[in-house]
């Protein structure tokens, strides 16, 4: 069974993820996402999501197993351009082309896969909760814990302080 997913108009050059995505062809989903996590490179983040977003849907709509996906090929193509100037000296104009790139991910299970050699867990985000609002007058001077003693400003501060002075 496959999977295919695409990432398009990716406002990235494409020989720029192909460098990234060429490092993932051919890895099981859960180290693919290890060297997507620590890449530095700008292409890692999307490609990234994108990988993430093919895994939850071979899951959920083809109901296949996660820890047994594995890229079978990822295609880097151009997609559109888009096409500026830059004004140079002596009235002369220089183009600018900035590029884009379409992304084709396609996940196959295969039997037979050696178990992850870690697990990576995502975090999941939920809302602090507001705090209550309480009256001046029930708190009491021993609950409030003490306050730390104000800087001293100098020269350095004042001279270099965010706000106008």
């Amino acid at each position: 069974m496959e999977q295919t997913t695409q990432l398009r108009y990716l406002k990235i050059a494409p020989r720029k993820v192909r460098r990234v995505a060429d490092a993932i062809k051919g890895l099981t989903v859960s180290e693919a996402e290890a060297q997507l996590m620590f890449q530095r490179l700008r292409p890692a983040k999307p490609l990234l999501k994108l990988l993430r977003s093919a895994v939850a849907n071979a899951k959920n709509s083809k109901r296949l197993d996660p820890e047994k996906l594995v890229i079978k090929n990822i295609r880097v193509d151009q997609g559109p351009m888009l096409k500026r100037i830059l004004p140079r000296a002596r009235g002369i104009a220089t183009p600018i082309q900035k590029k884009m790139s379409h992304v084709t991910l396609i996940l196959e299970e295969k039997t037979g896969v050696a178990a992850p050699r870690f697990k990576i867990v995502v975090p999941k985000k939920s809302k602090m909760p507001k705090p209550t609002k309480a009256k001046a007058k029930d708190k009491s001077k021993e609950a409030q814990p003490e306050k730390a003693a104000p800087k001293k400003s100098g020269f350095f501060r004042r001279v270099f302080s965010r706000k106008a002075v």
